[in-house]
């Protein structure tokens, strides 16, 4: 089918570019199979909506800013065989979405605990949610600067519009005063209004290491762990599993 130039100005109007990109196509094989023009139509449309829909999940994993993307799918659980794969599983249904809950892994460095949280966060971009992750370390910095810029409301009134956060590596730097009160202030801000994910080396008696100051870091628990999910992880870490395999591997035979 030759394209019609005409019709190709008005599908630019009504910004439908797939119907521009594939109409020749379709309409060449509906002609050659005798279709009917309504079935011509219906793919058209339905190659429309899938390509609007794959293209605002990219930008939703694009805005949600991830250091990489993790799938749920490629997390090996055979290696922490004390993990509760269906909870896991479970959550990625995204239930505690709905009911704006926490969800706190707990762990030694290696046992794949941001694996875990990217991949909630990335099913969670494929339910439509709107999702944010930082490095509490970079949240604390993005918030102080914040601060003395005087916008530190704006940020946590555009964080309000989403639908979860995710909150990595919680422990692994001290904060000063003043970051440890923005932090706080932040997650008491989110409390109850979207769901929140947060992995962490330490136990929450050690919490106090991170904050400085036991009140706040006991306010802060408190609101945290309130209707939340709390994993912990127990095993060896897969990094260094990783390392010596790749040793025993790169081991000189020994000469017979």
């Amino acid at each position: 089918m030759e394209r019609n130039p005409l019709l190709e100005t008005y599908l630019r109007q009504l910004r439908l570019p797939t119907f521009l990109k594939y109409y020749p196509q379709f309409a060449t094989d509906a002609a050659r199979n005798n279709e009917d023009p309504l079935r011509f139509l219906l793919a058209l449309a339905e190659q429309e909506i899938n390509q609007r829909q794959q293209n605002m999940l990219q930008q939703r994993i694009k805005t949600a800013r991830f250091p990489v993307l993790k799938e749920l799918a490629d997390f090996d659980f055979s290696c922490l065989p004390l993990l509760n794969k269906a909870q896991i599983l479970d959550l990625a249904r995204g239930e505690y979405l709905q009911q704006k809950q926490g969800l706190i892994f707990i762990g030694n460095p290696g046992l794949g605990k941001t694996h875990l949280a990217i991949g909630l966060a990335a099913a969670a971009c494929r339910q439509g949610r709107r999702v944010r992750f930082w490095t509490a370390a970079g949240l604390v910095n993005e918030l102080l600067q914040a601060q003395d810029e005087h916008r530190l409301h704006r940020v946590i009134a555009s964080t309000l519009k989403l639908d979860l956060v995710v909150l990595d590596e919680l422990g692994f730097i001290p904060f000063s005063a003043n970051g440890a009160q923005v932090l706080f202030t932040f997650c008491s801000e989110l409390y109850e209004r979207l769901a929140l994910i947060i992995t962490t080396n330490l136990k929450f008696a050690d919490w106090v290491q991170v904050f400085g100051d036991e009140r706040l870091t006991a306010a802060l628990l408190d609101r945290l762990t309130h209707h939340a999910h709390i994993v912990e992880l127990l095993g060896e870490s897969y990094r260094f599993r990783q390392r010596m395999q790749s040793e025993k591997t790169n081991e000189p035979v020994a000469a017979k």
